[in-house]
């Protein structure tokens, strides 16, 4: 294999793989993108991003424009033509909260019936440490080759946030950790084609999967603490979002900011691998427990804001509706998976209120499949209680007068809340005084 122009087989082509594949390919190299949808298949072979995500469909014109990328769903014959296979395939959390690693699995046996001697094999899916020595190895091993002396294995874990995907993957530092040097060395040299950043290279394959864990899980266990400060703060008539806003004027305190809870496909997950992972090896993770129950709970928190909000109204939660504004986990994103509004919108329907929804991202569709009715924005301005989820740009302008029912709870510190004091609006906010 030549590593000058090595042929690419990228596995999974959704927010991290496509922009992989098409940085590789518009790198030079020749790119073959395997996914399952034929829908996503067919708009990528015609130049266009099914994936909302600033420069990506201009990427991805590109690529295709240089013969470069191609999409398909022939994952063995996909393995057999190239020189390395990029595994980057969804690890969600099963109802026990473990890693489902099923896609990771028949991904690699695919690979596994194309391997070849020389082949090189990463993986950048997000899994519980050991996966790769433990299951993936074993898989690829299926193929009458053995890793470290017929094929390379090394693992990378992507490092990058939606809506500023492509800068990210060219300018963050990228980890890279093999099965031996030898694994780890072609890794760089391939990602030295992409990134501009600091390459990081790490003793072994396990210690880089725990470097993606500790990174996400850092975060979730701050914002945890955030939070945790906000509730605390409600009830003793301190405003939250001051306070930790000042003591982030200490060199060495970085306090998150708290909110209705923790989404996405990293951070609401990825802890619970290190949980796993310890639980297997007889061990215990309290912190990481505690504070994944802290952020799961602020639903429920933002629920009784909620009813706190209507009580003060003089209605009750059943029969009133609630519109909800925003649905995606994060700001500026039309990303819904692990969204802290699918828990509110599910407890809110439970207590028999009926919950409308209006996000400028997010499809109707993935806001009914969330439980909700999809709404106008003024129809969702219109409820007996407006709440405020998600952070989009869309949202700041928000003012009391557009508030119908003059009831609103706010998740979020967007807005200049001076707006709200001395004014008929009831208003409840996560970390604002509420006595």
């Amino acid at each position: 294999m030549s590593f000058n122009n090595p042929k690419i087989a990228i596995y999974g082509l959704g927010y991290i793989g496509l922009p992989t594949a098409a940085l590789f390919a518009t790198s030079g190299l020749k790119v073959t993108g395997v996914a399952r949808n034929k829908k996503r298949l067919e708009l990528i072979n015609q130049g266009k991003s099914p994936i909302e995500e600033p420069g990506l469909d201009e990427l991805v014109a590109k690529a295709v424009s240089m013969e470069n990328l191609k999409a398909t769903d022939k994952g063995e014959a996909s393995a057999e033509e190239a020189d390395v296979m990029i595994v980057i395939v969804p690890t969600p959390m099963d109802k026990f909260k473990r890693a489902d690693l099923d896609a990771v699995k028949s991904t690699c046996k695919t690979i596994s019936k194309g391997l070849k001697k020389g082949n090189l094999v990463i993986i950048e899916s997000t899994v519980p440490q050991g996966t790769c020595q433990n299951i993936v190895i074993p898989i690829l091993e299926e193929s009458g080759l053995k890793a470290g002396d017929d094929f390379g294995v090394a693992y990378t874990p992507e490092r990058a946030i939606p809506n500023n995907t492509l800068y990210e993957m060219t300018h963050n530092a990228r980890v890279i950790g093999g099965i031996d040097d030898e694994s780890a060395d072609m890794a760089i040299t391939l990602y030295q084609r992409i990134t501009e950043g600091e390459i990081i290279k790490v003793s072994n394959l396990i210690t880089a999967e725990t470097v993606k864990l500790i990174e996400n899980t850092f975060r979730d266990v701050n914002i945890a603490l955030a939070n945790e400060i906000a509730m605390i703060c409600e009830g003793i008539g301190v405003d939250a979002i001051e306070a930790i806003n000042t003591a982030n004027h200490h060199p060495r305190v970085n306090i998150h900011t708290p909110g209705p809870g923790v989404g996405g496909h990293c951070l609401a997950i990825d802890p619970y691998f290190i949980v796993e992972t310890a639980e297997e090896h007889g061990m215990e993770a309290p912190i990481i427990r505690t504070c994944r129950n802290t952020n799961e709970g602020m639903p429920n928190h933002v629920t009784k804001l909620i009813i706190d909000a209507l009580t003060e109204a003089g209605k009750n939660l059943r029969d009133s509706t609630i519109g909800i504004l925003g649905v995606a986990y994060k700001g500026n994103v039309d990303d819904a998976r692990e969204t802290p509004a699918e828990p509110l919108i599910r407890i809110l329907k439970e207590k028999g209120a009926d919950v409308y929804a209006h996000d400028p991202l997010v499809s109707d569709n993935q806001i009914e499949d969330l439980g909700a009715i999809p709404s106008d924005y003024e129809v969702a301005l219109g409820c007996d209680c407006v709440v405020l989820v998600t952070e989009h740009d869309f949202y700041k302008d928000i003012r009391p007068e557009m508030i119908k029912n003059k009831v609103f709870v706010c998740t979020r510190s967007i807005l200049n809340l001076d707006d709200y004091k001395n004014n008929t609006l009831i208003f409840k906010g996560v970390g604002k005084p509420n006595n």
